[in-house]
């Protein structure tokens, strides 16, 4: 069970908001690190008892990186998405207040790390929480879910998610069929019917949505139709996998569509709105480890990594790790964790594990005192924001079962 913590809510702070409009930057004051009373304050534990039973649940699975420099911040890693996972399921993104919601994204991820780390009953129970969500067969998942799963309606719907959901089933079940409970074939089935009917069948992008960013927006974004493109091609394999013939190849044809209608209308610069709005990090989701050999055209999948490679250089921060997107908006000059551990999944997925080592390196240099892996640091290096941040800790779990070639996509 999921140890529940509270933090205040600091004025000024909040996951991933837009902040001043463009114009001259005066630098504010940097962010300040926010962690739950009660949980670690140090690399070690109080005399409670967790110690032992987060090294008996460590020692039920397996910890990747064991035995290279990583292996401390991907222990420490796999201890925090386990503490931020209830009972019922749903993961909290981080140590309470605004982060203290169950997000459809960040779900999707932990349940994959947690079923990469060899716990497929607890990747089943988030599977199975995201099947019994409430949802809006149009567009899909809210953008976020109280911890006891009820829906909140205080920001638009994200049509992205049901791309991130069918991702972590196809993945979890890659690992081991223990991990997808029953329910994820229903849930696979309904994202897939909501995915094609807001692109209708692959001929058109879906209409505009708030993406990852988390802001409104007025047109359709990579960040939004890349999870969608790359979790219709992970059902086609899943329903392979399954024995659905008939399915796989609809859905493959389905893929086929959009990826032209994509390549048409985002390409050739895969901006964030195609043509404008700069290079963002969900250029990662349209290559491996979410797209698989021959999902794309291989035209199309040149010009993402020649973007992929401009934006890595153009999002660089003062501290060494990158901006969600290069026309961010947000002041200040901190450097991203969710998104720099994106890169180096990538790269690790790439066959670049220099590169990767490197995006590693620079993560476990910039943990909190107590070995959590914060959602952003500050332009002088500081660790800032919440932490620990599920969706980064859940990243570097992912990217160093990569480097091992112990994960789906590499053993594929």
């Amino acid at each position: 069970m999921r140890r529940r913590f509270v933090v205040p809510v600091l004025l000024g702070v909040a996951a991933l908001v837009a902040g001043a409009a463009a114009g001259p930057r005066a630098m504010p004051p940097e962010e300040q690190l926010i962690t739950a009373p009660g949980y670690r304050a140090q690399p070690a534990y109080a005399d409670n008892g967790q110690e032992a039973a987060d090294l008996r649940w460590l020692a039920s699975g397996t910890v990747p990186g064991s035995g290279t420099p990583w292996q401390d911040m991907a222990r420490w890693a796999l201890v925090d998405v386990h503490a931020h996972l209830e009972m019922n399921g749903t993961v909290s993104a981080g140590p309470g207040g605004p982060w203290d919601h169950f997000w459809p994204r960040d779900g999707s991820f932990a349940a994959v790390a947690l079923s990469r780390s060899g716990h497929p009953s607890d990747a089943a129970s988030v599977l199975d929480r995201l099947a019994r969500l409430e949802f809006d067969p149009a567009v899909g998942f809210q953008a976020r879910y109280a911890m006891d799963g009820s829906p909140l309606t205080d920001r638009p719907r994200q049509s992205d998610g049901c791309g991130w959901v069918l991702w972590a089933i196809a993945e979890v079940r890659r690992d081991d069929d223990a991990g997808v409970p029953p329910s994820a074939s229903e849930l696979r089935d309904r994202c897939v019917r909501t995915l094609t009917g807001l692109v209708d069948g692959g001929r058109r992008l879906p209409p505009p949505s708030p993406d990852y960013w988390e802001v409104p927006v007025t047109r359709t974004s990579l960040g939004t139709v890349a999870p969608m493109l790359a979790g219709l091609a992970a059902a086609g394999r899943d329903y392979a996998a399954t024995g659905d013939l008939e399915a796989s190849s609809r859905t493959h044809a389905t893929v086929a569509r959009l990826a032209t209608t994509v390549e048409r209308g985002m390409g050739p610069g895969y901006e964030r709105f195609g043509d404008d709005g700069g290079l963002d990090a969900s250029l990662v989701v349209l290559l491996p480890p979410f797209t698989a050999e021959d999902d794309l055209p291989a035209g199309m999948v040149r010009a993402v990594e020649k973007a992929l490679a401009h934006y890595q250089r153009e999002a660089s921060q003062p501290a060494g790790g990158v901006a969600p997107g290069v026309q961010w908006l947000k002041p200040g000059g901190a450097s991203w964790t969710p998104q720099t551990a994106l890169v180096a999944l990538s790269d690790a997925a790439g066959g670049h594990g220099h590169a990767a080592d490197l995006r590693l390196a620079w993560l476990d240099a910039h943990r909190t005192a107590h070995g959590s892996l914060p959602e952003k640091v500050t332009r002088t290096g500081r660790p800032a924001g919440p932490a620990p941040l599920v969706w980064t800790a859940s990243l570097v779990v992912l990217t160093l079962a990569e480097l091992d070639g112990t994960s789906a996509s590499a053993a594929s």
